[in-house]
């Protein structure tokens, strides 16, 4: 499995090996070795596992989750095709404001890893595209929070010729000022503590 850094500190890309013959693919999406030698430290304990499938022009996120608690993500997508988005919301961050866009598809099931306080999002390119999530905690609907994807301050690479499909919440989603005025933005040295947390063995 290959892995690259991406343009936000801490979040990667991994590529595995696909085997293929006549029955069909073999592929293993996720590899501990190869996201301790990339991360520096084991991937987080899983506390749960998300599944979505969309259709094309689909738009999920931004989200964020309140920070403390935080969660860290390891996605990658099972069927079709997605620009999965990774973008720094973290105060004090080094790469504070940037964001970066990955290609995840059923030809080479390459997975983002996704640090504690940075923002998510993803446009589905193909109908019935499925992704799927591990996450290093669970899903409590009072601290998940959303951000504009469409914030120009961001510069989020929204594919041309996509006609979103967004639910609700995530069309009235505020921009990075707003999030930033409400004093709901990660902190980058709290984030970091609690991602060592997710992996440091408890006495």
């Amino acid at each position: 499995m290959q892995s690259r850094k991406l343009a936000v500190e801490g979040a990667f890309e991994f590529r595995p090996r696909t085997f293929t013959d006549d029955r069909g693919i073999f592929v293993s999406p996720f590899q501990e070795a190869a996201a301790r030698e990339a991360l520096g430290h084991p991937l987080f304990p899983v506390a749960q596992t998300n599944h979505s499938r969309s259709r094309r022009g689909v738009v999920r996120g931004a989200h964020f989750t309140r920070t403390p608690p935080g969660i860290a993500k390891y996605v990658y997508c099972a069927r079709g095709k997605a620009l999965d988005i990774v973008i720094d919301i973290r105060a004090g961050s080094p790469t504070f404001g940037r964001c970066d866009a990955v290609v995840l598809d059923q030809v080479d099931f390459a997975a983002v890893y996704f640090p504690v306080g940075v923002a998510h999002a993803f446009v589905a390119l193909e109908d019935d595209t499925v992704m799927s999530y591990m996450l290093s905690g669970e899903y409590v609907k009072e601290n998940e929070l959303a951000l504009s994807v469409f914030d120009p301050a961001l510069g989020v690479p929204v594919p041309d010729g996509i006609e979103p499909i967004m639910s609700e919440r995530d069309s009235a989603a505020p921009g990075l000022d707003k999030v930033e005025a409400d004093g709901t933005l990660p902190e980058y040295a709290e984030c970091l503590e609690l991602e060592r947390a997710l992996f440091t063995p408890r006495a």
